[in-house]
């Protein structure tokens, strides 16, 4: 095994996460090699440096793992880094060009370059501000960059770009002492102005963004990060393309999870947004331009684009939101998602609602919201008892402290009477009394709620308590007969502190609602009769036990030794999928219990190397290969401008129905390692593909260190890299031999480093040969050598020290040699791009990159079942491996002893 695949196995180990001294310690390496091997994996994109004392490292793609840091970790080093005084910045350039050449190679912004940009802006700003404040400036920024790129001197366009009002104008003004005033005046005001935009963010607010000097270079380092050449959106990809989407979205969860619990409401995470979109039926709806999509509390507006984004065609959309920034945003969003048309409107839903048909609420085809939880001023400036759309009539009047259900009851007022919707609430509207159960009778009565969802705590920026989906329906409310429930609380994973849906989470809820079908635990149809029954009770453990089931522990095989029967057929999953597994782990002690044949010690070889697990890992392997080999005709087949969006449907489709019923596999499981691998790294290289063709054009690495002033003042070549063909992938293929060469190097490396630690541990005492040596180097060796030297009574230390010279010099020698040896692997890497031809990159990259990566991580999910089968079994085998008598019996001759102790020293038990 390499130094790197044992770098990365003892990483997954440790859950993907851990301190540099924790991995040491668990790899037993010295520190130079430790770094070494890091470097390398770092620079390979397959794991991510963290923060901490000591810091630490991260496995790409663990829930710890932002996607900026995730896409950063992938090239050697990001397109852009922070533009502070003195600070590196790293940009691209061809490989044999001069290091002052182009920047970047053109084609079409990738969505890494785009989020380390970004993230970059938010640095400049980061400290002056809270993030809730200093989003509004890099929005503003993108949205600037966005717009002039794709419609400035464009006729027709769905943006107005005003003459004198594009990023050109803005990049203009960097290093003007008045930069801030003009770009309120001349750039941003006429721009906002132009487009119906509310009032933007002030770029010459001294509180915010500092006076003087500060203000004038804090703008023109933002300005200065938007320059880069890889962020131009004139070259943006074709239809069906969210990137500017993903990035602000991407942004607006970051903002909201650095805000704090106050400053959420901007934001509703994307993944509950896409669970909204699809359950409400508009997938599978014959869409026009003509359908139309309402969010009365739209904050940036994510939810509604979500659902129009799950239409068959471009809907028309509409918001209204009461915050006057978070509007901006709003405004700013649609555009950025090609809906320039959308009408995003300010102000108070509830108590003015702007979109009114002759004096009566105007309706609409689909209705999504997710409003302020439990708003306690919800009635401010309405009088409830004389609404003037009548939104609470046959229903009731909610609360006066508790709005949930008046912003539910404007949902349903706001639907046509073909309409659908759904509105994210507090998981209380579902048992709450008085007032609200009245309404919620009401509704049930109706049939007009389709379906609950209830979701994990701790998802929404604004608040940790659980919240639920209720999904309206008024298509077929008048048969309705029960409401389909799901409980799927259970289904997150930490995404630091806050909990997060994953690609299987959404797809099973979705799943589940579609095909309406009972999963016991998880979800059921609940009739009518039955809810009526529980006085319209609606919360989700009346009707769905969804506790995970109880370890009992057994009294018997406690006092008189074995394992139940019934622990281990509740195993029976891997028992019919690995017949005779049971019989070689357990054999019978006495009716009803079981004995542990293996040795505790032994119970993990035993199960890996049974016959009927191995044939069950190889029949797993084999429905890989089945499935790798019908796909990747597709893959190598795909020519530019295709859609990867298309793409990865299809493959996730694929994969989830081609695992389900596959013993001992999560088919949910399996799809998530393709979407999450498609999130790191497939997804940036099909839009390459998409848009270029099948090219493998590696670039120079080099990074510009600049002066206070922002002047280049040096220039460092950092090397090459290549983002769809790594350099990895060319070296493993036809360099095999010179990589085996340079790992054995490694290896001996590593060898001599520990001689010279095991040599340094052991002379190192009091009265040792390194006791006196602060740092123990060739030099500090060298001069105590020469100190000593004459010196008869100093031959044994003389004798140590001149061994780890030898074991040093070996070290250097090998050093330079393996130094050596990886210029002239890297050279001849670097020439064989130009060889490759089209047949040759589609194979490293669908064959060796793509299902190479695919099927490690499906590799992974067999063995841990092996994994659980065997914490299970030792669990069950220590729990009851000491009887009551035998532990009895082990206490008296403990006390015997201790007596005895105490007698000899005098004492006694009173």
């Amino acid at each position: 095994m390499s130094l790197e695949q044992k770098f990365i196995d003892t990483l997954r180990e440790l859950d993907g996460r851990a301190g540099n001294q924790r991995m040491r310690e668990a790899l037993g390496w010295q520190e130079a090699t430790y770094d070494r091997v890091k470097s390398k994996l770092i620079e390979a994109g397959k794991i991510v440096p963290g923060r901490g004392r000591g810091g630490s490292v991260a496995l790409v793609g663990s829930p710890a793992v932002s996607p900026a840091k995730a896409s950063g970790a992938a090239k050697v080093a990001k397109a852009t880094a922070r533009p502070k005084a003195t600070k590196g910045k790293t940009v691209k350039t061809k490989p044999n060009s001069a290091p002052a050449a182009a920047l970047r190679r053109g084609g079409p912004v990738r969505k890494s370059d785009l989020y380390a940009s970004l993230w970059a802006s938010c640095d400049t700003l980061r400290g002056g501000m809270d993030a809730s404040q200093y989003k509004d400036y890099v929005l503003t920024l993108l949205f600037v960059k966005y717009v002039s790129d794709k419609y400035a001197g464009k006729r027709y366009a769905p943006v107005k770009v005003p003459e004198g009002a594009n990023f050109a104008d803005m990049v203009a003004l960097k290093g003007k002492s008045d930069i801030g005033d003009r770009l309120n005046k001349q750039v941003i005001g006429p721009l906002f102005n132009a487009n119906r935009l509310p009032e933007p963010p002030d770029f010459n607010d001294a509180g915010k963004l500092g006076s003087g000097k500060e203000l004038v270079q804090r703008l023109t380092d933002l300005i200065g990060i938007f320059q880069n050449p890889a962020l131009d959106f004139s070259k943006n990809r074709a239809d069906g393309d969210d990137l500017l989407g993903d990035a602000y979205e991407y942004l607006m969860r970051h903002f909201a999870t650095e805000s704090g619990k106050s400053k959420g409401q901007f934001y509703t995470p994307a993944e509950v947004s896409r669970v909204i979109a699809q359950v409400i039926g508009i997938r599978d709806a014959r869409t026009t331009s003509d359908t139309t999509a309402y969010d009365p509390t739209c904050g940036s507006s994510s939810l509604l684009l979500k659902v129009a984004d799950e239409a068959q065609a471009k809907i028309t959309l509409f918001g209204q939101e009461k915050d006057v920034a978070t509007a901006v945003l709003a405004r700013m969003n649609v555009i950025l998602h090609d809906f320039a048309t959308a009408e995003i409107v300010q102000g108070n839903t509830l108590a003015n609602p702007k979109f009114l048909d002759g004096g009566k609420l105007r309706r609409f085809d689909y209705v999504v919201a997710n409003p302020p939880f439990s708003d306690k001023r919800w009635s401010t400036g309405l009088d409830p008892e004389n609404d003037p759309y009548g939104r609470f009539d046959g229903f009731g009047i909610p609360p006066a402290k508790q709005g949930d259900y008046a912003y539910l009851l404007h949902i349903l007022a706001s639907m046509k009477s073909s309409g659908a919707g759904a509105c994210i609430l507090p998981h209380g509207v579902l048992f709450r009394g008085n007032a609200e159960a009245v309404i919620r009778g009401n509704l049930v009565r109706r049939g007009l709620i389709k379906g609950i969802i209830g979701l994990p705590a701790n998802l929404f920026y604004g608040t940790g308590i659980p919240a639920c989906i209720l999904v309206l329906d008024k298509r077929e409310a008048a048969g309705r007969r029960g409401i389909f429930m799901i409980d799927a609380s259970a289904g997150f994973q930490k995404d630091g502190a806050k909990n997060r849906l994953r690609e299987r989470d959404i797809h099973r809820i979705v799943d589940a609602f579609r095909a309406g079908r009972d999963v016991p635990g998880y979800a059921r149809m609940v009739p009518l009769a039955e809810i009526e029954k529980n006085d319209f009770n609606l919360n989700l453990p009346r009707y769905i036990d969804s506790r995970p089931r109880e370890d009992l522990q057994d009294i018997a095989a406690h006092l008189l030794g074995g394992v139940p029967q019934p622990d281990v057929d509740a195993l029976a999953d891997y028992w019919n999928a690995c017949p005779g597994l049971r019989e070689a782990l357990f054999q019978p002690l006495r009716p009803g219990y079981l004995q542990l044949a293996p040795d505790l010690p032994q119970i993990r070889s035993a199960i890996q190397r049974h016959a009927s697990f191995v044939a069950h890992s190889g029949k797993l392997s084999k429905h890989f290969e089945a499935w790798r080999q019908q796909h990747v005709p597709l893959l190598k087949a795909l020519e530019p401008g295709f859609q990867p969006r298309e793409l990865i449907h299809t493959l996730g489709e694929s994969l989830l129905a081609h695992y389900r019923g596959q013993p001992l596999t999560d088919a949910y499981a399996v799809y998530q390692h393709l979407l999450d691998y498609w999130n790191q790294a497939m997804q940036d290289d099909a839009w390459s593909i998409s848009a270029e063709g099948w090219k493998a054009e590696p670039y120079r690495v080099v990074e510009e260190k600049k002066n206070k002033d922002g002047e280049v003042i040096r220039v460092i070549d950092k090397g090459w890299a290549c983002d769809l063909v790594p350099k990895a992938l060319v070296v493993g293929r036809f360099f095999a031999a010179e990589q085996a060469a340079l790992d054995a190097m490694d290896a001996e490396l590593d060898a001599l480093d520990a001689q010279v630690a095991e040599l340094e541990e052991e002379h190192g005492g009091d009265e040792g040969a390194f006791a006196e040596f602060d740092k123990v180097n060739a030099k500090a060796v060298r001069e105590r050598l020469e100190e000593i030297d004459g010196d008869d009574d100093a031959d044994g230390e003389r004798a140590v020290l001149q061994r780890w010279q030898e074991l040093d010099r070996e070290r250097a020698a090998l050093r330079k040699q393996r130094r050596e040896a990886d210029a002239a692997l890297d050279a001849a890497a670097l020439a064989k791009y130009a060889e490759l031809g089209e047949a040759d990159i589609q194979a490293l990259v669908v064959d060796d990159k793509w299902l190479a990566q695919l099927q490690r991580a499906i590799d992974a999910e067999t063995v841990r079942s092996g994994q659980q089968l065997t914490a299970r079994v030792r669990e069950l085998a220590e729990r009851y491996a000491a009887p009551l008598p035998e532990l009895a019996a082990d206490v008296e001759v403990l006390q015997a002893k201790v007596d005895g102790h105490l007698k000899r020293m005098g004492f006694s038990w009173v």
